[in-house]
């Protein structure tokens, strides 16, 4: 038998349902809480560097698509690490994976600080990336698995910690670059470190995890319409969230670091209260994949607003925090509807999604770049206004699926190449923190 003893977790509090309903998401263990800093200070990293994106420019010579390429650099080796992240972590151990990842980000936020050319940030972001994806996935499946009242309060935790995250990023970067450009690099590499010490010492020590994951999984995964699906959704919402959050900050208009921090500061409190409070409501209301649909729909709406009206600093403001609600929104629900209604275990539905989704995203801040410097500013925002609306035509494919997790059916794993077995857990044992150390 795995060892799931109470030193390690308590098996009381762990349901055996998803949808067991949280009394309170946010009365947890100090192990629970250590793991959400470091997530905060993991998601800062996203938004930290757009009210510096024109200051580097300007004081390193570089077009807009050249700085874009520090969103591309972090976020594709973020994907690509993605799939050989559950193989890591099921050969040392989630604990030892949370600290690699963030001893990565120390030493990376760090080197790009102290680099004095706009390819060595990128590299050394590219870096940053490779920790920010063993952190990631694993801190997800942590949470999940060692947070008291059930997935779906462990879902609006790793959430609130996006949220949290995405709104502090820009505003420590506008403060911390209206100093140098160098001083948001250096400010996450200081509250990764302590992030770092607090996981060290507050993770209690667990066993050895009895699976060790293949190299092939993540991608053998895709095999399953509907992780494929919701995976294709996550990378074309992804592609219109980073195509606004990357290129956006050189059509406000706004030469203060401060300032760019401010409105992203503003955005990002959006992000924040919409994954918190909204999604919940909206799902009961409404069910995840109508929910989904809507937000989808109004989200591209104001993507096609900034693409229609790109010359108007103010329009865009304005367009860039109203977005804050449906990304804050759509991000607790499309992580939820994955994690449902993926037939496999979920650190390899994690590691799949992460994987196309960051895709996406990477992707995406340096297309526009490039389409804004050769055609127009107003083609990448119309793009990716209609990758959002095209999310939602994927989406409607699994929309039977969807309904059925709403209704708390627990989808079984499918019999394949994964060597899983028929009657798996809901929340399969290699997730408790017994067994992912």
């Amino acid at each position: 038998m795995i060892n799931t003893s109470p030193s390690h977790i308590d098996p009381d509090s762990r349901p055996r349902q998803d949808h067991v309903a949280a009394a309170n998401p946010f009365r947890q263990p100090r192990a629970v809480w250590a793991v959400a800093f470091a997530c905060v200070v993991s998601f800062m990293g996203i938004g930290l560097v757009d009210p510096i994106l024109k200051t580097l420019a300007g004081q390193l010579h570089a077009s807009p698509s050249q700085v874009e390429l520090l969103f591309t650099s972090y976020l594709v080796v973020t994907a690509v690490a993605m799939l050989v992240t559950g193989w890591v972590s099921s050969r040392i151990g989630a604990k030892r994976t949370l600290i690699a990842g963030l001893v990565l980000i120390v030493v990376f936020a760090a080197l790009a600080g102290s680099s004095g050319s706009i390819g060595g940030i990128v590299g050394f972001r590219a870096g940053w990336g490779l920790g920010n994806a063993l952190f990631i996935a694993t801190s997800l499946a942590v949470i999940v698995s060692s947070a008291s009242g059930g997935f779906a309060g462990a879902i609006i935790l790793y959430e609130t910690a996006l949220g949290v995250g995405i709104a502090l990023g820009p505003l420590v970067g506008g403060v911390l670059g209206n100093i140098s450009w160098r001083g948001p690099f250096y400010g996450v590499s200081v509250l990764m470190g302590i992030a770092l010490l607090a996981t060290i010492f507050v993770l209690p020590p667990t066993a050895r995890p009895s699976h060790r994951q293949k190299l092939r999984e993540p991608l053998a995964a895709l095999k399953h319409r509907s992780l494929a699906t919701t995976s294709i959704t996550g990378l074309l919402y992804n592609w219109g969230f980073f195509t606004m959050l990357g290129y956006s900050p050189f059509l406000m208009g706004i030469n203060s670091p401060i300032r760019l921090g401010l409105v992203f500061c503003l955005w990002g409190v959006l992000v924040a209260i919409f994954a918190i409070f909204a999604a919940p409501w909206l799902q009961r209301r409404l069910g995840t994949p109508r929910a989904l649909y809507g937000n989808f729909v109004l989200m591209g709406i104001d993507l096609a607003i900034i693409g229609i009206f790109p010359h108007s600093p103010t329009t865009v403001v304005v367009a860039v925090i109203i977005s804050g609600a449906f990304i804050g929104t759509n991000n607790t629900l499309v992580t939820t509807a994955v994690m449902s209604i993926a037939p496999v275990e979920r650190p390899v539905a994690s590691a799949t999604y992460g994987f196309v989704r960051f895709i996406g995203g990477g992707l995406a801040p340096f297309v526009a770049g490039k389409l804004a410097e050769h055609i127009n500013a107003n083609l990448p925002f119309l793009i990716g206004a209609g990758a959002v609306v095209l999310a939602a035509v994927v989406l409607s494919t699994v929309h039977r699926a969807l309904d059925a997790a709403d209704r708390g059916e627990i989808a079984q794993p499918e019999l394949d190449e994964l060597d899983r077995v028929e009657d798996a857990d809901p929340l399969p044992q290699a997730l408790t923190i017994g067994n992912t150390d």
